[in-house]
Parts: C-alpha cells; structure tokens; sequence
C-alpha cells in the first residue's frame, strides 16, 4: 500500500516519516499550483492520502486570510481532483483542527465531535471550509474520507513559534548558558489538551484504517495540564533556577482560559489511548532542543 503524505517536512509529518512508510510530493511542490499537483498525484497513484499540508500558523492568518484559504482550502481541493483524476478508490486522512470549536463554555467540557463549530481566526475558518469539502466529497466521490479534529501537539521536532517548545528552548538556553535565567512567556495561566506526537500518528494510521467514512474525530489526550504545571516541569527537568517574566506581546485577546476534549469516539473505533506520559514528552523535547543548540 503506497501512502502519500502531504505537508511531509512540518512537525508532525517528520514524525509521520520516522514511523510509517510513506511517500512524499516533491519538495517545493505548492498545492495550489493545480498543474504540478496533479502531475505528482498522476505519477505517485497512491492506494491512501493523510492530507496534513496546511498554513497552520494562527497570526499569519490574521496577516494574509486570502493566502491561508488559497492553501488550506483551495489546495485541499486541487488534491481531491488530482486524486479523482487518476481514479484514487483508496481512503484519505484529512487533517483539521480542534482550533475549529472556537470559544467553548466551562459547561460544555470536554468538547466532543457534536459540539457547534465557532472558528474565530482565518485559520480555523479555512479549517472548517476545508472539512465540509472533504466530508462532501467522502459522500460523493469514488473514496473514503475521515475527519481528524487534533487538539494542541507536544513532542521532539515541534517549532518554536509553539509556547512549550518555545519554553524548552529558553529553558535549554539557560542550562547552557546561552541566555539570562529569565523566561519570557505570555499568558500561562491557561489550561490546554496536549497529546505527545506520536500517540498522534499512531491514532492517524489507525483512523485510516478502521475509521469510518465521514466519520469526525477528535485526536486529544482528554486531560487538562496548565501552561504553568508545564514550564515549571520543564524547570525542574533542566535542574535550572529562572525567573519567568510575561512579556506584553506574547499575550493573545480573548483566550480560552480551559480545553480539554473527549477521545471517546477515537476510543470507540480504533481502541486508541495515549500512551506517551506528559514527563517523557517534555524531557524528548528538552533532549531535542539540547542537541539543537549544542
């Protein structure tokens, strides 16, 4: 079975490559360029897509919203008619975003799949576009598509324009020496649902699998750390005294002050559960950023 991948050198797909075999589109290869895509698609005929190729960065959909659907949404679509050019009968893993509930009551937690989706940034809007064009066409083209709805990721590889990421490396930086025992952060007193991202690939290729066509899916730990627990955990696993400082901006309006998600249906299906301990998440990340920075 020859799987593409899409988005292959970001976060999670570097993962993806370290644990299945998969097959990429060529490097420099932008989805909304229907021509070259579809000549990819023509060469590759893969037998399964996961679709993770996105602008997934939330400011630079404030800064460039018609750059963000061009990619997220018009590219989702240039591939479904690559795929149906070539006479794909296989399944593909569209990959969306738990960022597409927008602002959820206390009430409602934790959020589940039938939950109103309320997006408040561009990002999530192509989001939500680009899932009802795939679940549309799960009902009316020749293939399977299954809806994924991950919730924030954890892990070695991940960028800095994340906040834990973002915290390990200070972090590292002080333990070696790099920067001044200060920690700069924005609001941490915040809860979010992290799972580690290899529990996350590992719940894709079962979804791809044994998920059901149109199905949606929340991919999360269904637990709830705080910001705070978090770097103060990463503190204690670099052995380093710091002063942590808020840094006007880095703050975000309107924050969510609590997420957490119900895996239960990803449960239902697939038996998935994290499996990764949050303390194992964090030191990878922090052996990550020490090999990074020496």
């Amino acid at each position: 079975m020859k799987l593409l991948l899409t988005g292959a050198s970001g976060f999670v797909g570097q993962t993806i490559q370290a644990a299945l075999p998969c097959v990429a589109l060529p490097d420099g290869l932008d989805l909304r360029d229907r021509a070259a895509l579809g000549a990819a698609i023509a060469d590759i005929r893969p037998d399964t897509v996961i679709h993770l190729a996105a602008q997934s960065f939330v400011p630079a959909s404030f800064q460039n919203p018609r750059e963000t659907f061009d990619i997220n949404l018009y590219g989702t679509l240039n591939l479904l008619e690559a795929l149906q050019s070539v006479g794909f009968q296989g399944r593909m893993l569209f990959v969306g975003s738990g960022d597409t509930y927008g602002q959820v009551p206390e009430a409602a937690l934790p959020v589940r799949e039938t939950h109103p989706l309320h997006p408040r940034n561009p990002y999530a809007v192509s989001k939500v576009a680009a899932e009802a064009l795939c679940y549309q066409w799960s009902q009316t083209s020749g293939f399977e598509i299954v809806l994924v709805r991950p919730f924030n990721h954890i892990g070695p590889g991940q960028s800095p324009r994340f906040a834990i990421a973002d915290f390990a490396k200070q972090v590292m930086e002080i333990r070696l020496g790099r920067r001044a025992p200060v920690l700069q952060v924005g609001d941490i007193d915040v809860t979010r649902d992290f799972t580690d991202v290899r529990d996350v690939v590992r719940a894709y290729a079962l979804l791809l699998e044994q998920g059901r066509n149109g199905g949606i899916y929340n991919v999360c730990s269904g637990r709830e750390y705080s910001i705070r627990d978090l770097l103060q955990k990463l503190i204690a696993l670099a052995g380093v005294d710091a002063r942590i400082e808020q840094d006007p901006a880095r703050l975000r309006p309107a924050e969510q002050r609590r997420m957490v998600a119900s895996f239960e249906a990803l449960h239902r299906d697939t038996g998935w559960q994290p499996l990764i301990p949050m303390e194992q998440s964090l030191q990878d990340l922090m052996n990550d950023w020490e090999k990074k920075l020496q």
